[in-house]
């Protein structure tokens, strides 16, 4: 049997950050700063990712360098395999739930079951990089206002 045809969507996800994964937050800042770039904020630790984040601001995206914060991090076993370098790639969606649902039932596969936290109050999910074509993927949700501050503010 012939699968149907799913016909494109026009989504306009913009690309929220690249990370770059590097042992240690000063020396990969090194190139970004020599070209110009400050960061952004006060480096955050994400515990539930095991790492300590930079931030630079690039246009409308980021550039995030993330560093290990122990030898268990998903990022410590990334550099040890391939090394300081690009990591992933982050869409910007405007709500997770029915991204993951719609992707799923294309037949996408995701590293986790549910979304994680992120940095700066976000919420994350990864694709798998086999379904990425060889891309780590990560799907990010931003928090609202009304999620910041409460309703009516």
């Amino acid at each position: 049997m012939i699968a149907p045809i799913v016909p494109p969507l026009e989504l306009s996800w913009p690309i929220d950050h690249i990370a770059i994964a590097t042992p240690d937050l000063e020396v990969g800042s090194l190139p970004y700063v020599v070209m110009g770039f400050l960061p952004l904020c006060p480096d955050e630790e994400v515990l539930e990712q095991g790492v300590r984040v930079r931030v630079f601001r690039s246009g409308e995206s980021l550039i995030e360098l993330l560093a290990p914060i122990n030898e268990t991090s998903p990022i410590a076993k990334f550099l040890q395999t391939k090394g300081p370098g690009l990591h992933h790639m982050a869409l910007r969606v405007p709500s997770l739930e029915p991204e993951i649902v719609r992707l799923r039932d294309l037949g996408a596969s995701f590293l986790s079951e549910n979304p994680r936290a992120g940095r700066a109050g976000t919420r994350v999910i990864f694709l798998h990089p086999k379904w990425g074509a060889g891309t780590l993927l990560e799907l990010i949700e931003h928090p609202t206002l009304e999620l910041l501050y409460g309703a009516g503010q």
